[in-house]
């Protein structure tokens, strides 16, 4: 409790806080809408989904590597503080094409392609920031902190957003996202923080720098059997999500309501919010490294609960689905708040940036791929045989934190190895 009320008190944290939880209820928003909008209005198809969703996810493959070695150059602050306008900008691009009655799918994926560039540089800066702003033994109850918040900003938003997309066209209430990301940049200008930019005469060549990144993640055997188990479970979950809308929502599939989407969104938040709480808890419980393990193996078994809602009768299929949105987020916080502040207290301050770059390139990397893969797959087979054949696929994604030493490692390390 000490450490909760010492981080309120820390002024740049607080402000972070805020700005990030508006951003998030924007998030919910662009969330819902943006699927709702490609299926329902524009009638996209399997394969234009999967281009829409990997160009949502394409900047973490081709631009991961090179965001890293820059953002360690470069204050991370300012780089979030940009982003934040580029994608404020981006996203109120689509409200004003629809009205203008030139909106297509092609539009949203170039538009999802530039917010996938500066969610990356965003992305990379904010993991790499929290070390920056707060001293180490509070980076933990931080994160939770924040992903808590995030969670809280779910519930109810999903649900209510499902509610107005009845009532209101989805690019209209886009305008609200752009609005949330312009309160984030907001609350980084008012930051003060302690980082500079790194001296030009300690710069080495981005190609030299971009290596480091990679080597030092390769080298870390915890680092790398995370890195392969979320790399993995992203590609197939990708598979599966691609698909996940036109299941949904499709007459020819399971033809429910956008509420009914709303409503899961909310129950996944209400997951993730127990397991943003109970991190801390499940950790003196089980320790960090099970904790990783059984996260990554639940969340793999999960995911049949999504095909399995297609052999019941349509008034019960939201059971499933609840559920698997539920424990979903449940397992993704409780693995996500354990093996990100165990990463941030293990790397180097100097190479943070890149260490992030490098993770997200390979976890983030994988979900273009995925997307690709699942358009493709849908194209051929039907949505249905696509989400089984990622389901399956999925529940062997755990078996490189198993086969590792975090099945029986209580606490991980505090500093990385041979550095």
């Amino acid at each position: 409790m000490d450490k909760q009320n010492t981080l309120l008190r820390q002024p740049g944290f607080l402000k972070l806080w805020i700005g990030q939880s508006v951003s998030v209820i924007g998030s919910q928003i662009s969330g819902l809408a943006f699927p709702v909008l490609a299926v329902t209005y524009l009638h996209a198809n399997e394969f234009e989904m999967g281009l829409l969703n990997a160009a949502d996810t394409s900047a973490f493959l081709v631009f991961g590597l090179l965001a890293g070695a820059l953002v360690d150059r470069w204050v991370k602050r300012k780089v979030m503080l940009v982003a934040d306008l580029v994608r404020m900008v981006a996203v109120a691009v689509i409200p004003i094409l629809w009205m203008l009655g030139v909106l297509n799918i092609y539009h949203l994926i170039v538009i999802g392609a530039v917010l996938s560039i500066a969610t990356v540089f965003f992305d990379v800066s904010y993991q790499s920031y929290i070390p920056i702003l707060l001293p180490k033994e509070y980076i933990g109850v931080g994160n939770a902190r924040l992903e808590t918040s995030s969670q809280i900003s779910g519930i109810a938003g999903p649900g209510i957003v499902g509610a107005l997309l009845n009532i209101f066209k989805a690019p209209v209430l886009l305008i609200f996202d752009a609005a949330s990301f312009f309160v984030s940049a907001l609350s980084l200008w008012f930051i003060k923080d302690r980082e500079q930019p790194k001296p030009k005469e300690d710069r080495k060549p981005l190609k030299t720098e971009i290596a480091e990144g990679l080597k030092f993640v390769w080298n870390q055997k915890l680092i790398r059997a995370i890195s392969f188990t979320t790399s993995t479970s992203n590609l197939f979950g990708t598979v599966v999500g691609t698909m996940f809308a036109l299941y949904l929502l499709s007459p020819k599939n399971l033809n429910l309501s956008v509420t009914s989407f709303g409503i899961l969104m909310s129950i996944g938040s209400i997951g993730g919010l127990i397991g943003a709480t109970a991190t801390p808890r499940l950790i003196k419980l089980v320790g960090e490294g099970p904790l990783v393990v059984w996260s990554a193996l639940l969340s793999g078994a999960v995911q049949f609960l999504i095909p399995l809602a297609w052999d019941i009768p349509r008034e019960w299929s939201l059971v499933p689905l609840a559920g698997q949105a539920f424990f979903t987020s449940f397992f993704a916080l409780t693995y996500n708040i354990t093996q990100v502040t165990a990463r941030q207290r293990l790397c180097p301050e100097h190479l943070l940036g890149r260490m992030n770059a490098s993770i997200r390139f390979m976890v983030w990397g994988s979900m273009p791929i995925g997307a690709l893969i699942s358009g493709v797959l849908g194209t051929v087979f039907g949505v249905l045989p696509t989400i089984w054949i990622g389901c399956i696929f999925g529940l062997f994604c755990a078996g490189f934190v198993f086969f590792s030493p975090l099945r029986t490692m209580r606490q991980m390390p505090d500093k990385p190895d041979d550095y």
